[in-house]
């Protein structure tokens, strides 16, 4: 096939995150499995207008603003020579399928931007953007098909958005830690890892460790990470003496070796796709803290990987119970080896592959149909030959009706599990965890 891949940054771009690491990684492994794929994006400064990223073409076109309709032009001219176009939409949608004829589309949704339009723009253009978010894209890409990175995301499209096509879940891969980690720290130590930006309220984090620090004296906060907030974290980090150190961006070894020594990874954004931070520092053995919202609910496993945090609940008294837990050595090594383990689940070959097969069945037009109020967006068959069967977006009954069809009499059916939905396949019931074997 030929795709191309549309995201607002590249991997190069000065303000590049979580999605342009999905991004970027989805598109090599489309051409590490033989398609042609070009890369749409913004021109940052510095950056050239065209070039490759190994066996993807990359093409910058425009800014933060005018990368929308310059890149719906670049492909309007070529939409003869396109058989999928891979949308990413941050917040406010490419609206590609206005620009490519009878190329087929699937629209990547991180989460959905409804509540964070207001915390970066002007109520009016905030009501503009989630008039786009919602309303809009739901009338351009009804024909599309969207994939999520968790099963939140889908909940929140289908709730806020009312989007009623069909959302596959592809969540982010993970890299595996080094073999070789530094021993713990003696002393309670936080990590924040990620972009600093204003949802991620690193801030209040800045805050309730400067509090926690009257009944945990030696307590240690790290800030890792670059972004727009990092002076003003940086000014505020000052205050507080050698309570918070903010490293700004660092390299893979400093950074496993901050992970590696740390107890506790905390997260206080207002919401995340999924949470890359949260995964790599799980890789690590460390479990995460972070606000009971879309995303994070999902790939933070609550009492077991770390801990979700109810609205309103103190930050600092939260942190002051899962460092005591954590105090405890048997507590925090059985803590680890859970993380690890989750950590392990997730890989950006099995993200590509998943991902691939959503393409390649779009492109064959082998849709199953829009979603319908009330169905279960995935459902496990148990009783098939070969072991339980997960398939998404796709009516119970239909399923049922398939299987029977095959001389599957005695298959039973039922809604999967968020978590056999991460996985994309079926977990039998009081099964450990483990990766998906790449036999």
């Amino acid at each position: 096939m030929r795709v191309v891949v549309v995201n607002w940054r590249d991997l190069g771009h000065r303000h590049a995150g979580g999605a342009e690491t999905y991004a970027t990684r989805v598109a090599h492994e489309l051409a590490r499995r033989g398609h042609d794929v070009t890369y749409l994006t913004a021109r940052d400064t510095g950056q050239r207008a065209t070039g490759s990223d190994g066996p993807v073409s990359v093409h910058r076109r425009g800014g933060r603003w005018t990368v929308y309709p310059l890149a719906l032009l670049w492909l309007l001219v070529r939409r003869r020579r396109i058989d999928a176009v891979v949308d990413c939409q941050n917040g406010i949608p490419f609206f590609t399928p206005l620009a490519v004829g009878g190329a087929r589309v699937v629209q990547v949704v991180h989460h959905v931007h409804t509540d964070q339009f207001g915390v970066h723009f002007p109520a009016w253009l905030a009501a503009v953007g989630r008039w786009l978010e919602g309303p809009v894209a739901g009338r351009v890409y009804r024909r599309a098909v969207s994939v999520a990175v968790s099963p939140s995301t889908v909940e929140a499209m289908r709730a806020r958005l009312r989007w009623r096509g069909p959302v596959y879940v592809v969540p982010n891969g993970n890299s595996a830690a080094p073999a070789e980690l530094p021993a713990r720290a003696a002393n309670p130590t936080i990590v924040c890892l990620g972009r600093l930006v204003p949802q991620k309220r690193v801030d209040r984090l800045v805050d309730a460790v400067a509090e926690l620090r009257n009944r945990v004296p030696d307590l240690r906060l790290h800030v890792i990470g670059g972004g727009p907030e990092e002076a003003a974290l940086r000014a505020l980090a000052a205050v507080h003496g050698d309570a918070v150190t903010v490293h700004g961006r660092v390299s893979e070894a400093v950074k496993s070796e901050l992970l590696g020594r740390a107890w506790l990874n905390v997260t206080l954004s207002d919401g995340e796709g999924w949470g890359l931070a949260v995964l790599e520092a799980a890789a690590h053995g460390v479990p995460t803290v972070c606000r009971d919202v879309p995303g994070l609910r999902d790939s933070v496993r609550h009492g077991e990987t770390g801990w979700h945090m109810p609205s309103g609940t103190p930050v600092a008294d939260v942190l002051h119970r899962a460092l005591a837990d954590l105090a405890d050595p048997v507590h925090a090594a059985r803590t680890a080896t859970r993380c690890r383990d989750w950590a392990a689940c997730f890989d950006w070959t099995d993200t590509g592959a998943r991902f691939t097969a959503v393409v390649e069945r779009h492109v064959a037009g082998e849709e199953r149909g829009d979603w319908l109020p009330g169905m279960p967006e995935a459902t496990v068959a148990e009783g098939v030959p070969g072991g339980p069967l997960l398939v998404e977006q796709c009516a119970p009954a239909d399923l049922l009706d398939a299987l029977r069809a095959r001389a599957q009499a005695d298959v039973a059916v039922r809604a999967a599990s968020t978590t056999e939905r991460l996985l994309g396949r079926a977990v039998p019931a009081g099964a450990n965890l483990r990766p998906r074997s790449r036999s």
